[in-house]
């Protein structure tokens, strides 16, 4: 890791631990208001963040006069999700100090480990794309790039996930019910942002032409709330800012007064419900609402905040694309384009043509999927109303990208309505994947095979209208967090066999290459696998009462429940493999435990309905003498970002089977991989370059290409014939589909089987035989350890590439222009 030079007055000398002792005694009484006598582990934790802090202080304010003085440009990430996990290790560790603080603690009879526990996941993300703008924050920070992260400060977040009777329950995640000690207010950055109301067109003086004047009907405050982000050694600190909703006027005391409680309240609550829950379920008219409301609400505080820091320091929004690079994170953000053009318009005068190209040259935008429904739209009436003046700008850019297109005499009548802002067919929409398209100077993918589909589908119009728009930036990992932090065992055996230069520079992680052939090594790595797997064994039996074998192969599948990635495929795998065990007990089956993990969201029934399968099939395989405890099946509730820490470094077997052509990416599988498990997976996502660095005989390749996958879409694919010609698929979706696994209700499960038999659109039956087949052969492997342990090796040496600093430099140099 090349990192830019930090300002010396950032860089952290290593504290005395009989110092920091006593700091956190003297934090623990006047900061917390508690004698040690008395503190509880709670009291310790956040003591020993606030004494922390102060030193990660230091560097912060540092960090931001070195970018000012420079006169250097920033870059400002856009991400509704920041999925940053717990942040204790993460500052403690790349400030240098956790050593220090370790022994600090442990004088005072404090494990430094046990109290980290305590310390809740920021409930601020729901799966990748929350988790890859929590790595690019830290990677920013670490190789140089002077960043803010914009996102919402969400009070409850993604749901809690209890699992009652096999079936999915959603419950507050009240991560911030006793503060969060990491985090600053900063009233003083409040912006108001408003919804609704009227547009007035004003003529300009002396003939000059109109202009035009929103008057929201509604009014709310977003205020900051700061939390330092901390760079490897502490070289940079940046900023994560996120916007809590307030109300303008807390009480309408007048109401109140008069008997109106709750209409007294009612715009205090409106206020609050902006920063309460990440994605509000849209399946309801004021769900969509809702969501739109956070969307604007995030994206218009923000660029205020851009708006005035450049103003504060150049005085002229001209110049604004020269000093600032904006990012969206998907669409999430993507009213921001609109949101930009009012402002450079509205608010300080400038002419159409020029905002419009100071907005172009200043955003860049990431486009995360290739699903349709996931390429967010809004119905015109429901924009229009809330965004009245944003939607006669989003009108006057798509006549102008319109007009281009057809002046260019490329396009037929449907290629131009494909390019269009508003989608026209059916139901009239706003398309937010093509307005951040239009919108940016650069669109870019998430792995090369992602960023094709890209041009050849979901943007092939707009790809040939702005040829050289899109490009790919395959997504990285932070090695700190997820090898460091998450697997010390694993990092104290690579730094004896190779030295330290590692932490410093991933890429030298090849050095342990070598390594996969010494039979000594070999050993010790087992060991710590083995280490790993004792610690998920041991959370397992606490949490859920389930006892397991850490010899068996230990087979995960952590990720958003959806059923393009496929956990489908995997249960109905299992429920076969549980039949050949009974039927052929003979045979020297490998024993083997499937972990799954993950969320549904909440109006999706048949991803509730998959979650319940595979608790309904784990309760029976798992009690069932005749299976010998050669397969069980684990669901694991709530899956965060702890939880990933305990099961990746656990795992033997990472699972990544989505239909080819669905994922944009992953960046699960590549954490699995630098911590030695091995990939069994479609030629999908990142996995076709993970195939590449890793090798071919160290990844586990099924199944149908994209390529194939749309041309059985597209001919005519018949699954009801490929399932009855499939035995074993067959036997197992009628045991299903009869109720041998839910007695309770025998048709729970049918629609769900006939939906396999009818259309099968994610190809789960087309790559059953293929994906079971490679299931036998990875038993095969598995039952030589030092095969398996040696392809184990090689791919914890060979995933250097796809650290995230890596990915940032790449943004940094060919999209944001900035050093790194």
């Amino acid at each position: 890791m090349k990192s830019a030079p930090a300002p010396a007055s950032s860089m952290p000398q290593q504290p005395d631990p009989k110092e920091l002792a006593a700091e956190i005694v003297k934090a623990l009484r006047y900061r917390g208001g508690k004698d040690a006598n008395v503190a509880t582990p709670h009291d310790w934790l956040t003591a020993s963040i606030k004494v922390v802090r102060d030193r990660i202080v230091d560097a912060w304010i540092a960090s931001t006069k070195q970018i000012y003085d420079a006169q250097a440009k920033r870059v400002y990430y856009l991400s509704l999700e920041f999925l940053i996990g717990r942040l204790t290790r993460d500052a403690f560790s790349n400030l240098d100090v956790m050593a220090a603080m370790r022994e600090a603690l442990a004088s005072l009879g404090v494990d430094l480990d046990e109290i980290a526990t305590l310390e809740p996941d920021a409930a601020l993300g729901n799966g990748g794309l929350g988790r890859l703008a929590a790595c690019f924050m830290e990677s920013m920070a670490t190789v140089g790039v002077a960043a803010h992260g914009y996102g919402i400060r969400y009070a409850n977040g993604m749901f809690r996930q209890e699992i009652s009777d096999g079936w999915q329950v959603e419950l507050p995640e009240t991560w911030l019910d006793h503060g969060n000690p990491w985090e600053f207010e900063r009233r003083e950055r409040s912006m108001e942002v408003g919804f609704g109301g009227t547009v007035e067109a004003i003529a300009g003086p002396g003939g000059q032409d109109e202009r035009h004047v929103w008057r929201p009907q509604e009014r709310v405050l977003a205020v900051a709330y700061d939390t330092p982000v901390v760079g490897w050694h502490g070289r940079r600190v940046n900023t994560l800012r996120l916007w809590a909703g307030m109300p303008v006027d807390p009480i309408l005391l007048d109401r109140f007064n008069a008997g109106d409680h709750l209409g007294a309240l009612a715009e205090s609550n409106k206020a609050d419900a902006l920063s309460r829950v990440l994605y509000p379920a849209d399946s309801s008219a004021a769900g969509q609402e809702l969501r739109l409301r956070q969307e604007y609400f995030f994206s218009a505080a923000s660029l205020q905040d851009i708006i005035q820091r450049h103003l504060s320091q150049y005085g002229d929004l001209h110049s604004l694309p020269d000093k600032a690079a904006i990012h969206l994170n998907d669409t999430h953000p993507a009213v921001a384009v609109a949101e930009l053009m009012r402002l450079l318009m509205d608010v300080h005068g400038i002419d159409f043509n020029a905002a419009w190209d100071i907005t172009r040259k200043t955003f860049a935008y990431t486009n995360h999927t290739l699903l349709p429904e996931a390429l967010e739209s809004w119905p015109v009436p429901l924009f229009e109303r809330l965004l009245p003046r944003h939607m006669q700008i989003i009108y006057a850019i798509n006549a102008q990208v319109l007009t281009e297109a057809h002046a260019s005499g490329q396009f037929d009548g449907g290629q131009i309505s494909r390019i269009s802002l508003i989608e026209e067919n059916g139901e009239r929409r706003v398309r937010m994947g093509n307005l951040a398209f239009v919108g940016s100077h650069s669109v870019n993918g998430v792995s090369a095979l992602h960023t094709q589909l890209m041009k050849e589908t979901v943007f092939a119009d707009l790809h040939r209208l702005y040829p050289v728009r899109i490009s790919n930036k395959t997504n990285g990992i932070t090695p700190r967090r997820w090898l460091f932090q998450c697997n010390p065992g694993l990092t104290a055996l690579v730094r004896e066999a190779i030295g330290d230069r590692f932490l410093d520079d991933i890429d030298t992680l090849k050095d342990l290459d070598a390594f996969a052939e010494d039979a000594a090594f070999r050993e010790k790595f087992a060991a710590v696998k083995r280490a790993n797997k004792e610690r998920l064994a041991a959370l397992t039996a606490q949490r859920l009462g389930i006892r397991l074998d850490p010899s068996a192969l230990f087979d995960i599948q952590i990720k958003r429940i959806h059923e393009y990635k496929r956990q489908l495929l995997n249960i109905v795998e299992a429920v076969a493999l549980y039949d050949q065990i009974r039927s052929h007990p003979e045979r020297d089956w490998t024993p083997r435990v499937k972990f799954f993990g993950g969320k549904a969201a909440p109006g999706y029934h048949n991803a509730k309905l998959i979650i319940k399968l595979a608790n309904d099939v784990a309760r029976v395989v798992n009690r069932d003498p005749a299976v010998r405890g050669l397969l069980k099946l684990v669901f694991v509730p709530n899956y965060n970002v702890s939880l990933a820490e305990i099961m990746i470094p656990a795992a033997d077997l990472s699972e990544q089977i989505s239909t080819a052509g669905m994922e944009a990416s992953g960046t699960g599988n590549m954490k699995f991989a630098l911590n030695g498990a091995l990939t069994i997976g479609t030629l999908d996502g990142a996995n076709v370059e993970i195939r590449q660095h890793v090798g071919e005989d160290n990844i586990f390749i099924f199944g149908l290409t994209a390529e194939e996958v749309a041309e059985r879409r597209n001919n005519g694919y018949a699954p009801r014939a490929l399932i009855e010609g499939t035995p074993e698929l067959a036997q197992a979706l009628a045991a299903i589909s009869s109720g041998v696994f839910s007695p309770d209700d025998p048709n729970r499960y049918r629609d769900l089987v006939s939906g396999l038999y009818d259309h099968d659109w994610f190809m789960v039956a087309a790559d059953f035989d293929a994906y079971a087949s490679m299931q036998r052969r990875i038993d095969a492997v598995w039952r030589d350890p030092a095969a398996w342990h040696a392809k184990s090796i090689r791919n914890v040496a060979r995933m250097g590439w796809f650290s995230s600093d890596r990915t940032i430099r790449e943004y940094a140099n060919d999209i944001w222009n900035v050093t790194a």
